[in-house]
């Protein structure tokens, strides 16, 4: 992009200011910022424009009610289990994986899925994710294709992580990384925020930012070629997650559901996970925690139990015509009111208080859109144990204790009892579960 054709787009959207110091940067820095200027699009700018005037997209939960939410057991299980395999066995899915986040609220400077989480190994978080989708490939005999979504910021890290360690088994070929969206920040008069002199502050578009990342990396077309029809979503700092579970493929499949959710039990009325509803109009949407009121929250059904007591976990199956057809369509905005540095007369100020908006995409937000939707409960403490936080809940720590845990009741379940506070780890492709464990044998799965 030339300096002309830069001042001509940002005219056509109000933010020619963009180059106000473009004639005292360095030959470097003018090329630096003109192609930067070149990956924002006017009709973003002007969308993120219209959502600050409208101070963004909230819903009004109050006339929400919680939606039939499924226990699979017995034949039901059975019958579930049976179609996923059938989908499994004849190529049909595709693991995709959000991992454009870093890991420094845990102290780590890279991104978080090269995290070092193996109890006893300390193999990262990657590697668990990579090595369940390697032995599910196995066990059904047909590739499951890894879709990674990383960040500008971590993408050739984490393309290093796995060339490093030989992709954790997985083929190369059936492996595609895509970076997500990044959109600029913004005053809350809708001008683009430059943090430098000679640059635009940027930050990454958000999980919803994947459709749009999807379709032009052009991940939604091979999954297409590959005759991929179910989709499995999670993120990457649950190490927990049952990847391509049989059956919740086969739920989503039988339910013949274009969106297809895992739901938890919430650990006390105001945990910080959004909350599936049903509206009056039919249609199902996911109300973030902050939009529910404190009778909502802790209101109880006529059993005792909390009325809304299913949260989601970001695990998910979506069909993959349905993303295709949501991934031209604008989605809602989510406004993030932060702290950004900004020039002010040629200098950079960092200021006291928020002073401009970061925009974000939910991929939730596609809900709405599902003709069809299924919703399935799990067991938090078998399928859910995120690393967020440095100490506390959420931690290593406590995600390392689950983990052990799960694998201990599959060593009981196989004859051998494990004291509490004894390290254990079991790689996913030695035993993906209790009953292979049993026929595998249990010496060679202890480290």
């Amino acid at each position: 992009m030339t300096y002309l054709e830069a001042e001509k787009m940002l005219k056509s959207c109000g933010q020619e200011h963009v180059l106000a110091y473009y004639k005292k940067l360095s030959k470097k820095a003018q090329g630096e910022l003109l192609k930067q200027v070149s990956t924002i699009e006017p009709k973003n700018v002007k969308y993120c424009a219209e959502a600050l005037k409208k101070g963004g997209d909230k819903i009004d939960s109050s006339k929400g009610k919680a939606p039939k939410v499924a226990v699979l057991k017995g034949a039901a299980l059975k019958k579930a289990i049976e179609a996923g395999e059938k989908e499994l066995k004849a190529g049909k899915v595709a693991a995709l994986l959000v991992a454009g986040g870093q890991g420094s609220r845990l102290g780590y400077d890279g991104p978080k899925g090269c995290y070092s989480i193996g109890p006893i190994t300390g193999e990262p978080l990657f590697y668990f994710h990579a090595r369940k989708i390697l032995a599910r490939s196995i066990r059904y005999g047909k590739p499951i294709p890894f879709y990674v979504m990383t960040s500008e910021a971590n993408n050739a890290a984490t393309v290093k992580c796995f060339e490093e360690n030989d992709y954790f088994g997985l083929d190369p070929k059936d492996v595609f990384f895509f970076t997500q969206g990044m959109w600029p920040g913004m005053t809350a008069e809708g001008k683009i925020i430059l943090d430098e002199p000679g640059h635009v502050f940027m930050s990454p578009d958000g999980h919803g930012g994947l459709l749009a990342a999807l379709k032009r990396s052009g991940a939604l077309a091979d999954m297409k070629k590959r005759g991929i029809s179910s989709v499995f979503f999670f993120q990457v700092d649950n190490p927990l997650v049952e990847i391509a579970d049989p059956a919740f493929i086969g739920y989503h499949v039988m339910e013949k559901s274009e969106y297809s959710l895992k739901l938890c039990a919430k650990r006390d009325p105001y945990e910080k996970v959004g909350m599936p509803m049903k509206f009056p109009s039919g249609e199902y949407r996911m109300v973030e925690y902050t939009e529910m009121s404190d009778e909502q929250c802790n209101r109880k059904d006529k059993s005792g139990k909390l009325y809304f007591l299913y949260g989601s976990p970001a695990i998910h199956v979506f069909d993959r015509a349905f993303l295709e057809r949501e991934a031209s369509k604008n989605m809602p905005l989510h406004l993030a009111f932060k702290k950004i540095p900004t020039v002010v007369d040629g200098k950079v100020v960092k200021p006291d208080a928020p002073n401009g908006y970061k925009f974000e995409k939910f991929i939730f937000d596609i809900l709405p859109n599902a003709k069809r939707a299924a919703f399935l409960a799990f067991d938090q403490k078998e399928e859910f144990s995120p690393v967020k936080n440095a100490e506390g809940n959420d931690s290593p720590a406590t995600c390392k204790a689950d983990m052990i845990a799960k694998w201990a009741k599959w060593m009981e379940k196989a004859g051998v009892s494990v004291k509490e506070g004894v390290p254990l780890e079991i790689d996913p492709v030695y035993a993906l579960d209790a009953e292979e464990l049993v026929k595998m044998g249990v010496w060679l799965s202890v480290y």
